[in-house]
């Protein structure tokens, strides 16, 4: 992160070749504006902030979830489940406030003091923090990949064992790294990457307010917008959260499902008065945003819409992502018993994201789509308490069996399908936030609208198109043979922990090297080497394949691991008439058992990093622009 500091200061100060001088500004030569070299520095600075306050995120997620939720809540579990289930809800309330609070906290003193230095350069200044957002996504990657990796090595290595060596002792050994590999991906690398598009989202929208009205005027209030509007969202979230803890009551293990459903909805409508009253407090009655060049005429209504838009886009997303893995509904059925087919096909009903964004454009244009995704996110501490709950009652299962109780099947069961329904949020949050950023790139570099007739744009979208699947190749590849070492490392060694937990460590961080240099250096050297046009269709293509392939992989790896345990439960009518035709049961076990074998590192390692591919991808280059667009497209310069 140092390094890349340093090249991020060498690159933007390099635009004037470090002049100190003022200088006009982009888009308000009437004005004067810092140098760029100041824009390099501060930009520095924020990356690392952004950096930092990611790494603390996951850090302190893991904390939470080690030292003050997994035992408390297998401790509850003799109180009944309904006790069980509120410990680990308050304590995944912790992370989602803790997140969403830190997160929004550091960045506004990072404005506060940046504005010290640079007064009334809007533009200057909200480039600046676009490294925030850059610093966030490139530890999310860390988190969510190499976590992933992690993760998934560890889980693989119990499967293993339990599977070829069932009566091994070594079984309970492996048990062990397969809980410590949950925690890290799936509490760190959920803190990150949800850290990673709240923070992005509101840069992107940041850097497009500075260049339209508000930023002319001088109207601080309405460039903050996007603060103010999830500042709302963490007051809307304690409320919703304060009613659901202390003066809703919850006992029996089915009323947990509709409990947390109806936080969603909750905060949603509150949400929507919230949105309404920042916006006629905030916003002038009328006011102009950048669109490619020139001015748009927008109402503080219409912007109003479109934050609503997004907000009740993401509710709509979370419930039509669970039909891909609730198996209570037919279609999943289907799934579980006749075909994989049917599921690759099935997730691409998630994508309304598209909807939200041409409505949002058509109204606002860029920052319509921007403030869109603030919307989609601004109940992210809500969001975050019911995803985190699921891996707490997970890792606490073996707590409550090591004291002799039930191992929190039931309230563990009712948690399996939220990490899948939240990792589709994610990703089909990520469309929008993408979107959002990809808009202020293009403003910032001031180009015009991307054509993909344009033979460099179409060169670069069939370049794009292609990274996702290399990433995910890359990720997927790293699991399996670290994951046999770690199996055969237990079986000889069961006691030297360190030994073991030596393999996942530096198979993680190996394998993460060519992954994150792809994800890093792709829009350096295109930019750098082949022009911003060539650029802006690698983006564009990118954001295309990301979206489809990381649905594909998460929610189809998710519904394979709840296949296999609808598949061996057989609790249904429907798994006890469909299965007991069969004369092979034990086959058919075996079979979801290598499947869940496959799906698990399919839905974890290689489906969520993606998300983060596009967005790390998209603030790298939009906080490189300004190189770009001066010394960009060295080799056509050369031919």
């Amino acid at each position: 992160m140092v390094a890349f500091a340093i090249l991020i200061f060498l690159c933007l100060g390099s635009v004037e070749s470090f002049s100190t001088q003022s200088r006009p500004c982009r888009f308000d030569p009437s004005n004067m504006c810092k140098p760029a070299l100041a824009t390099a520095v501060f930009s520095a600075v924020s990356f690392l902030l952004g950096a930092f306050t990611s790494v603390l995120s996951g850090f302190l997620g893991m904390k939470i979830a080690i030292y003050a939720a997994n035992a408390r809540t297998a401790f509850k579990e003799g109180e009944g489940d309904g006790k069980a289930f509120f410990s680990a809800f308050r304590s995944s309330a912790v992370m989602g406030f803790l997140l969403a609070a830190k997160g929004l906290l550091v960045l506004y003193i990072a404005i506060y003091l940046f504005k010290l230095y640079y007064g009334d350069d809007w533009e200057g200044l909200f480039a600046a923090i676009a490294g925030y957002g850059l610093g966030g996504s490139s530890m999310a990657l860390l988190g969510r990949a190499a976590g992933g990796i992690y993760a998934k090595i560890a889980d693989v290595s119990y499967h293993l064992i339990k599977e070829n060596w069932p009566a091994a002792d070594q079984v309970y050994v492996a048990v062990i790294y397969d809980y410590v590999g949950d925690i890290v991906g799936d509490i760190a690398g959920m803190e990150t990457d949800f850290f990673c598009s709240y923070a992005e989202s509101c840069c992107a929208a940041l850097v497009v307010a500075s260049i339209s009205s508000f930023g002319n005027d001088h109207n601080f209030s309405a460039m903050c917008y996007p603060l103010l509007i999830s500042s709302m969202g963490i007051l809307v979230c304690l409320m919703t959260t304060v009613f659901t803890t202390n003066f809703s009551e919850t006992k029996e293990v089915k009323e947990i499902k509709p409990a947390l459903r109806k936080q969603l909805i909750i905060s949603t409508i509150l949400m929507t008065f919230g949105i309404v009253i920042v916006s006629w407090i905030a916003l002038p009655s009328s006011f102009t945003v950048y669109n490619f060049g020139s001015q748009k005429v927008v109402k503080n209504w219409q912007l109003c819409f479109c934050v609503g838009v997004g907000l009740w886009f993401g509710l709509i997303i979370e419930f039509i992502t669970k039909l891909c893995t609730n198996d209570g509904i037919s279609l999943f059925q289907e799934f579980a018993a006749e075909r994989v087919g049917f599921g690759l096909a099935f997730v691409d009903i998630p994508i309304f994201t598209f909807l939200s964004i041409l409505l949002s454009y058509r109204i606002a244009s860029v920052y319509g789509i921007a403030v869109a995704a603030v919307g989609m996110l601004s109940t992210i501490a809500t969001r975050l308490a019911i995803n985190a709950y699921s891996p707490i009652s997970d890792h606490a299962r073996p707590v409550s069996k090591r004291i002799g109780g039930r191992g929190l099947r039931d309230v563990q069961s009712s948690s399996n399908t939220r990490a899948t329904i939240g990792k589709g949020f994610t990703i089909e949050s990520t469309s929008l936030v993408s979107m959002a950023l990809f808009g202020a790139f293009v403003s910032r570099a001031a180009i015009s609208p991307v054509d993909v007739l344009t033979l460099k744009v179409f060169m670069g979208s069939i370049v794009g198109a292609m990274l996702p699947k290399w990433f995910s190749a890359m990720t997927m590849k790293r699991v399996g043979p670290p994951a046999l070492e770690m199996a055969y490392t237990i079986l000889r060694e069961s006691v030297r922990y360190h030994r073991c937990f030596k393999i996942s460590i530096d198979a993680s961080f190996r394998g993460m090297i060519r992954p994150v240099a792809l994800v890093m250096l792709t829009p350096l050297i295109v930019g750098t080497f082949l022009g911003i046009e060539m650029l802006s269709g690698v983006l564009a293509g990118s954001l295309g394949s990301v979206v489809r392939i990381a649905i594909s992989a998460s929610n189809t790896g998710g519904a394979w691991e709840k296949a296999r345990k609808y598949i061996r439960a057989g609790a249904s009518e429907y798994a006890k008439t469909e299965y007991a035709k069969t004369h092979f049961p034990k086959k058919i076990h075996r079979a979801v058992d290598k499947g869940d074998t496959i799906g698990n590192p399919l839905k974890d390692t290689s489906g969520p990093p993606l998300n983060i591919l596009i967005q790390l991808m998209v603030v790298e280059s939009l906080v490189f622009a300004p190189f770009f667009t001066t010394h960009g497209g060295l080799l056509f310069k050369i031919i």
